[in-house]
């Protein structure tokens, strides 16, 4: 765990909304485990014929900026590309079609269902289940050099495993998808000020992000 659980934040979010976001989380969590936990053996064993290579894939990932320092943490999913992705890109995203990415892991990005062990990074502090979308140290150096205020967005809040720029809009391809999703991740720390209009916002996010679930809208 990176932090304590209820460690103050910046003064912009109330501390009504810190707690009940983080009580969220953690009963949030718990019941998604709770639901998918039968469901994780068949994926694995899955993951473990298509291909070869961990079934749950680690990677370093920034997470809440405060002001004396920015958190970095290992996230957790589920694999669904093959292990050798990056060996000569380096860090890039994903893109459509991607030929790196498993017969299963396809099914896993559709489904979202290989973000299910980030539900252990929510119990832990590292994460969210709705926030701004960790991004990689390489990455996001390049973005926040490319991009006026691209740091900003994780101030103060943890990132998460959806979010109000996820449902909007979709997975990063271009900095102009990164730029229009970025105004989407303010917006959403700008309500965290507002405790009713939060709380609207999130359930909104959430029952969007199982339609997308259900729909196989993911990538």
């Amino acid at each position: 765990m990176s932090i304590a659980a209820f460690e103050p934040a910046p003064n912009y979010v109330p501390v009504s909304v810190r707690i009940a976001k983080r009580t969220l989380d953690i009963v949030g969590a718990l019941v998604g485990l709770a639901v998918t936990l039968p469901l994780w053996p068949l994926i694995a064993l899955a993951i473990r014929i298509d291909s070869p290579g961990p079934i749950v894939f680690r990677q370093l990932r920034i997470g809440r900026a405060l002001p004396d320092r920015t958190e970095l943490f290992l996230m957790n999913k589920f694999r669904s590309m093959r292990v050798d992705a990056e060996t000569r890109t380096g860090a890039v995203w994903a893109t459509k079609n991607d030929p790196r990415v498993t017969r299963v892991g396809r099914f896993l990005r559709k489904t979202r269902l290989d973000e299910l062990p980030q539900l252990f990074n929510v119990l832990a502090g590292d994460m969210s289940l709705i926030g701004p979308r960790p991004e990689r140290p390489g990455i996001c150096h390049r973005l926040d050099q490319a991009i006026p205020f691209y740091a900003e967005r994780t101030y103060g809040i943890r990132p998460g495993i959806t979010g109000f720029a996820q449902v909007s809009q979709g997975y990063d391809e271009t900095i102009e998808d990164v730029r229009r999703k970025l105004l989407f991740d303010h917006a959403y720390a700008l309500a965290l000020t507002r405790p009713l209009h939060w709380l609207g916002l999130e359930c909104a996010i959430a029952v969007r992000t199982v339609g997308m679930m259900v729909g196989r809208r993911g990538q």
